[in-house]
């Protein structure tokens, strides 16, 4: 039904260049990076992109999309040129129940459209909905309209809560966690990281230690993040260090960043340890501390030390959760990683383009990831890889990836 010379040259191509990468990141990782002497392999695949990609629209009008996954298995390096004008940021992603998730387009400063995703269908949600939050246990949603924060029991449950924002704390939210009793809401944004219940709202980073007169709340790379006990909080941002909170927000220990600028923090599923990322450019250090360091803490910026685990040396996160027994990472590379407590790599996968979001079932089987790509991609998590054009060594099944691109008619799926 195909172009067969288009099919044969993205095919094998395609495999040739997986497979190519594959061996050289096997080799890097086994032997070191500075003893590898072959050539980059490169993607020669660009000049098929438009075609094929209007094959792919054509195949999702038609009702052939897994026909056509077969013929032409998925790609992130050949189509970066169609992604210029047409890519945008899916972030904030959470799971709903069965394979339904709900996620936003947009970076905090622009304008987003919410949409819930269940199997591969899409609905699009209010487009007064300006960010989406999950709770760490009881399953609070929290959604951001102006000037209001609405909390549910359960999606689509009953209303439990309201709480009423400011300019300076609905200013483009970066992401937000209700806490699992419905009563508070942990906000993040560029004006600073809020503790916002029905009585209070608490600037808890930055703080102003020295008192100073012309002294803002602005921050960068700001991140934060809440234990799954709600016990604990964790914040941090490109000026000042991650710092360890109690549940009103209250200093309880500091950690430095080991790479340049605190970038990501998470914690452990079962709040045992908490992971800390710094990045430098594109690359990035992250450790882990246990839960009895907690309070107290007091890290060393730059300092090797026995009180921190390193996880990883590499990677810039964007994005992770925590499972069972161990992190999924996304870096700015377009890498996933899983770790576990210990700093072992447990696999690696790549997607492309820098992770922008993550979230995972309840069951740890299935896990969807976003990027800045605008591509939004589903896997089902140790199924085994699908064809012979994955990157990485992760054993994981792609089930399909959707382009939710500018200025298209339609998400398109392959």
């Amino acid at each position: 039904m195909y172009n067969t010379t288009i099919q044969k040259e993205w095919f094998s191509n395609g495999e040739r260049y997986a497979k190519e990468i594959n061996e050289m990141v096997e080799f890097g990782e086994k032997n070191g990076w500075e003893n590898w002497k072959g050539e980059e392999p490169e993607d020669k695949r660009a000049h098929l992109a438009s075609e094929v990609f209007e094959l792919l629209k054509a195949a999702n009008q038609n009702g052939e999309t897994e026909l056509f996954r077969e013929q032409f298995p998925p790609a992130h390096s050949p189509i970066i040129p169609l992604m210029k004008e047409k890519s945008q940021s899916i972030e904030q992603l959470h799971f709903i129940s069965d394979q339904k998730i709900v996620f936003l387009t947009g970076t905090s400063y622009e304008k987003r459209q919410a949409y819930v995703l269940d199997q591969d269908n899409i609905t699009t949600l209010d487009e007064s909905i300006h960010a989406i939050g999950k709770s760490k246990q009881g399953n609070i949603f929290a959604l951001a309209t102006p000037g209001k924060i609405s909390l549910y029991k359960g999606w689509n449950g009953e209303i439990i809560n309201e709480f009423t924002l400011s300019e300076t704390e609905d200013s483009g939210i970066t992401e937000m966690t209700p806490f699992n009793d419905g009563n508070k809401v942990l906000v993040v944004s560029s004006n600073g990281i809020y503790l916002i219940s029905k009585e209070d709202k608490k600037l808890i980073h930055p703080i102003n230690e020295d008192n100073d007169e012309d002294w803002t709340s602005q921050i960068d790379m700001e991140n934060a993040a809440l234990s799954h006990d709600n016990t604990y909080i964790a914040v941090g941002d490109q000026g000042y260090d991650h710092r360890i909170l109690d549940a009103e927000g209250n200093t309880l220990g500091a950690i430095g960043p080991q790479s340049s600028y605190p970038h990501f923090c998470l914690f452990a599923k079962d709040d045992s340890q908490l992971i800390t990322n710094s990045c430098h450019f594109y690359n990035g250090i992250t450790i882990g501390i246990n839960s009895d360091q907690y309070v107290g803490a007091d890290i060393e910026a730059y300092t090797e030390s026995d009180d921190f685990t390193f996880i990883d040396e590499e990677m810039r996160v964007y994005a992770g959760v925590a499972t069972k027994d161990h992190y999924i990472l996304g870096d700015a590379y377009g890498y996933i990683k899983a770790f576990d407590t210990k700093g072992n790599q447990l696999w690696r996968y790549f997607l492309g383009s820098t992770i922008s979001g993550m979230t995972v079932s309840d069951n740890g089987e299935t896990l969807w990831v976003a990027a800045h790509s605008g591509i939004l991609h589903k896997l089902t998590l140790n199924k085994g890889q699908r064809d012979t054009h994955i990157i990485g060594n992760g054993k994981h099944y792609e089930e399909f990836r959707l382009l939710i691109w500018k200025d298209e008619p339609q998400a398109w799926k392959w």
